[in-house]
């Protein structure tokens, strides 16, 4: 039996090149491709919380292909510009687990400073997991102070 020429690190590495490579180089014909079948959460139309796609929201073929157009370019730039966390991806699926919403933190002079996102098991309890996020918004919510921050926190930094 001949053994493998490559490590599960390398197996890794090039997942997370090629993750991060897919979402530099998408194709903005592409996205506008998957935003017609993608849902729009803000738009919710049933009770069981099913939402409207991007075709029902804005005809990309009708009055509103401006629009259309407008929020395809927008999703493509996010796509673009977003910091590649790739490897970070391939590691905690690899793992086996599950990322929770990133805590931010900001100062209210400078603008988002720090976010932090933690993954765990699971099966791991929810107890648990919230003592771990409030373990660590305590902790960097100390040190911001520490440096004179204004400390504001937010589930999810946004711009």
């Amino acid at each position: 039996m001949t053994q493998q020429p490559y490590t599960e690190a390398d197996l890794r590495a090039e997942a997370a090149r090629q993750h991060a490579d897919l979402a530099k180089n998408s194709d903005e014909g592409c996205v506008g491709d998957g935003m017609e079948r993608g849902r729009v959460p803000s738009v919710e139309t049933e009770k069981d919380g099913s939402a409207r796609t991007w075709a029902e929201l804005l005809d990309p073929e009708g009055d509103d292909t401006d629009e259309f157009r407008a929020a395809q370019q927008e999703i493509h730039a996010l796509i673009t510009s977003a910091a590649d966390v790739s490897t970070w991806a391939i590691q905690l699926g690899a793992a086996g687990l599950t990322p929770h919403p990133a805590m931010g933190w900001y100062c209210t002079t400078s603008g988002w400073d720090t976010a932090v996102q933690i993954a765990t098991h699971p099966d791991l309890r929810p107890d648990l997991v919230a003592e771990i996020q409030t373990a660590v918004r305590a902790a960097v919510d100390n040190v911001m102070a520490s440096t004179g921050c204004t400390v504001t926190h937010a589930e999810e930094p946004t711009r």
